[in-house]
């Protein structure tokens, strides 16, 4: 069968219908007519129906969507500039001791982490200035206390030749000589505070020059034994370099450098005649210097410490030997500073021997 579609829209009475007719034909030929009749009226209410719950669903919908992305943007914004201001806050009021929490990777999560870097690194840099004002009193205490003991025996020795006390030439010699050796002491102090402050800029001056090793530490040593001597100290010097080399250096920090470590050891003698020596070694490329003592030694404990800025073992803090806590500091720095490195081996009891080691001058390769 064959089939014709028509649709049409008519009036029954007072009801509205629409009326479909379909037309057939057989094999034959012959035509056949089917025809469909809905009343509206029938299916107003279903129409209705589904237009009120398509309108509710749509809305529903709609407001479900407002309320997830009203979660959304509160979580992903609001609860950030909270947490912003409320770190902002903390911050002005000199507060450093919370945590910023984010678990976000879009552009606000990515800023709260900037923030909590930025606590933190202020933190540490607040830290850093508390340290280092504790560590600027403390120096300026101890620089203090070793003035003092100088310019206090100025003023006795001064007071004793006024008064008359020195009434030999040989007993007013020996007052001056004392004099002098204060003021020297007093000197080398203020030289030693300068070259500290100039120790965290990197503007220590230096003149590098190529140096004769033999040279050098034959003049160091003729200087120290004749000081050493004077003052009761046995000096040895050992130089077991089967060659003379030469090597980079500013002497007259190199210099400064040994007579610290030096000073050291004798401002930590033990009861017993001290006694000193410097001793240089083939280390390869390197020249290695060691100054021994039969001093007090240091404590496994403090061993690591004693180059640290500021540091003071217990044998130091006695008010006796004072002690700024800054001449090893110093003596680390220069020798790092000529490309080497310094430690220390030390028992308590027998003795301590401070080592550093320098490179050697090789064909146009010295310190760099």
């Amino acid at each position: 069968l064959n089939s014709i579609s028509d649709n049409a829209l008519y009036y029954s009475g007072l009801k509205k219908c629409i009326v479909r007719q379909i037309d057939m034909k057989n094999e034959n030929g012959d035509l056949y007519s089917v025809s469909l009749i809905t009343y509206l009226s029938d299916i107003a209410p279903k129409l209705r129906r589904f237009y009120l719950e398509s309108f509710s669903s749509i809305v529903v919908v709609l407001i479900l969507i407002s309320l997830v992305m009203t979660i959304w943007i509160y979580r992903a914004t609001v609860i950030p500039l909270n947490k912003l201001k409320e770190a902002t806050q903390n911050i002005a009021a000199g507060n450093l001791d919370f945590v910023i929490e984010t678990a976000g990777n879009d552009e606000f999560g990515e800023l709260c982490r900037d923030f909590e870097f930025m606590r933190q690194k202020l933190k540490e840099t607040a830290k850093e200035n508390i340290q280092a004002d504790r560590e600027s009193k403390e120096l300026i205490s101890n620089i203090s206390h070793d003035l003092k003991t100088p310019i206090t025996a100025i003023k006795g020795y001064v007071e004793g030749i006024r008064d008359g006390v020195a009434v030999t030439e040989e007993k007013r010699d020996k007052y001056l000589k004392t004099i002098y050796n204060k003021a020297i002491e007093m000197d080398r102090l203020i030289d030693e505070l300068t070259l500290y402050s100039k120790i965290d800029t990197n503007k220590i001056p230096y003149s590098f020059n190529k140096l004769s090793v033999r040279e050098f530490f034959e003049d160091c040593s003729d200087s120290l034994s004749v000081e050493l001597e004077s003052r009761g100290i046995d000096f040895y010097f050992e130089n077991m370099l089967e060659q003379d080399v030469d090597f980079i250096a500013d002497s007259e920090k190199l210099s400064r450098v040994i007579n610290n470590i030096i000073s050291n050891s004798i401002k930590y003698h033990a009861d017993r005649k001290t006694r000193i020596s410097l001793r240089l070694k083939d280390e390869g490329d390197f020249i290695r210097v060691e100054l021994g003592d039969n001093g007090k030694g240091i404590s496994k404990t403090d061993l690591p410490y004693i180059f640290d800025r500021m540091y003071r073992a217990d044998t130091s803090r006695n008010s006796a030997t004072g002690g700024s806590g800054i001449g090893l500091a110093i003596v680390k720095k220069i020798v790092e500073d000529h490309g080497g490195r310094i430690w220390a081996e030390s028992k308590e009891g027998e003795g301590t021997t401070m080592c550093f080691v320098l490179r050697k001058y090789i064909g146009g390769v010295g310190h760099d």
